[in-house]
Order: structure tokens, then C-alpha cells, then sequence
């Protein structure tokens, strides 16, 4: 399993827990420590890689699960999607325009997608499931998100 823009791993270390060999990547090493420590308090196993998404790639394979969970550019989407082996799944959630209104997270048009814009985004992935949702999130504040499943064929 792939983590891209894993930020301090809370969805890896779920992923490990449930005994998933785990690979994730973030740019930032001091959200990589947080990952890090919690995994090795918790007993588990992940490979944590220090890379910015903006960069060149490093060489990492495929894997049978992406996560991509927060984080959304277009331009390296397709290729993001290469580490994904035939047959395997892609998780992804990212903030919709929406977002704008609670005064919080990502604001830029860039980092933000339109309603009904993920599945062509993830093509030709089989989607699964998808949901475009207004949900509560950390206490009183509210997220506006989109999410998919999808299939590599």
C-alpha cells in the first residue's frame, strides 16, 4: 500500500495496524517523525520516504492500494496513478470548493476540486463508489469533500 502526501501517517498507521505492508511519503520530515515515532510506539512496520510530489520521482514501484487523502494536483495525478498495480485500488478524499466557506484548510483554486470533477480526474479508473459531502469534522468545524474508490482494470 501506497500513502502519498502522507503528512504524519494517520491513514498508514490504520493501514499497518490492519496488517498492510505500508509505504509512505511526505515532503515535510518533521511530520515524517511524528509517523515515525507513533508507528514504533504502536509496534508497526512502515517505510516512511521524505519526497516532495513537485519533484522527481523516486523510484517506488506498485502497489496494490493508493491512498491520496488531502493533497490534489491535477498535473501529477495521471502519474501518481501509474504506482497503482492492474487491479488495484485507489482511496482518495480531497476538499471541494465548497471548503471555502468554513474558513479553513486549502483555499486556491489549484488545491481544491469542482463539484462532479474527480471521477473524469481519476479516468480511466472503474469507480466503485464516490460521494461529494458536507460532513463535520474536528469538533465544530465542518469539511466539504470529495471522495472515491476506484478500480484499476
Amino acid at each position: 500500500m501506497l500513502d502519498l502526501a502522507c503528512g504524519a501517517g494517520r491513514h498508514a498507521l490504520a493501514a499497518a495496524m490492519l496488517g498492510a505492508e505500508v509505504t509512505a511519503v511526505d515532503r515535510d520530515p518533521s511530520r515524517l517523525a511524528i509517523g515515525r515515532d507513533a508507528a514504533r510506539d504502536l509496534g508497526l512496520s512502515i517505510t516512511w520516504l521524505e519526497w516532495d510530489l513537485t519533484g522527481a520521482e523516486p523510484p517506488l514501484g506498485t502497489f496494490d492500494t493508493l491512498l491520496l487523502f488531502n493533497y490534489l494536483d491535477r498535473d501529477r495525478l495521471a502519474r501518481m496513478l501509474q504506482h497503482l498495480r492492474p487491479g488495484g485500488v485507489l482511496l482518495m478524499e480531497t476538499f471541494l470548493e465548497d471548503q471555502r466557506e468554513f474558513d479553513w484548510g486549502p483555499t486556491s483554486a489549484a488545491h481544491l476540486l469542482r463539484r462532479g470533477e474527480l471521477a473524469s480526474l481519476v479516468a480511466p479508473l472503474r469507480i466503485l463508489h464516490g460521494r461529494e459531502v458536507l460532513e463535520p469534522a474536528n469538533g465544530n468545524r465542518w469539511s466539504a469533500v470529495a471522495s472515491i474508490v476506484a478500480h484499476k482494470l
